[in-house]
């Protein structure tokens, strides 16, 4: 976990360097896997690009183990991808508990108004008539959010490169190198659904 903490405030520290050039600036990828020959890792993107990342040594591995939601307590801090619906209140696409609090608050998820990311710290759960309710609190302010059956449920843990498996979602930063070629910093892989 302190590796986790320490890559974080790295990435932080390598993108606040005002005399970093923008070609340098690392990137963010989703998408799933279609490859993986033990160096480069196989991609298609999102947005249909298909994208060779390297994998170093020092590459971080976090899997998104599948949990149930009584899993989660009051205390525990998560990551909550949201639809917004337009009478305001959220419904959940993807739960995550982190190991530790990241980057805590509520904001646009992905540039768009209807999705949001909160990452806080649950103060309740509640099973009522209308469905399962988590609460979210986080420094100036608290959200309620739904969270219907199917949403994507699952606790951060160390991954191991045997899951980078064709079908896999992945979530990664990956830095440029001199040649161009991207380097993953940090991959956060989902199993095949």
């Amino acid at each position: 976990m302190t590796r986790l903490v320490l890559a974080l405030l790295f990435g932080a520290l390598a993108l606040a360097n005002p005399s970093a050039g923008d070609a340098q600036k690392p990137a963010r990828v989703r998408g799933t896997i279609t490859g993986f020959d033990g160096g480069v890792l196989k991609v298609k993107s999102g947005d249909g690009r298909n994208m060779d990342i390297l994998l170093a040594e020092k590459t971080e591995l976090v899997f998104t183990r599948p949990i149930a939601l009584s899993d989660i307590k009051p205390g525990d801090f998560l990551g909550v991808t949201s639809m917004k619906r337009a009478d305001g209140t959220l419904t959940a696409a993807d739960v995550r508990r982190f190991p530790k609090p990241l980057n805590p608050g509520h904001r646009p998820f992905d540039g768009r108004d209807d999705q949001t990311m909160t990452n806080a710290t649950v103060s309740a759960t509640v099973q009522s008539a209308s469905g399962r309710e988590l609460t979210l609190t986080y420094d100036g302010g608290s959200q309620k959010i739904m969270v219907p059956e199917s949403a994507s449920i699952s606790a951060l843990v160390p991954g191991q490169r045997s899951q980078l498996v064709p079908g896999a979602a992945v979530n990664l930063t990956a830095a440029p190198g001199a040649d161009g070629k991207l380097t993953a910093q940090r991959i956060q892989v989902s199993p095949p659904r």
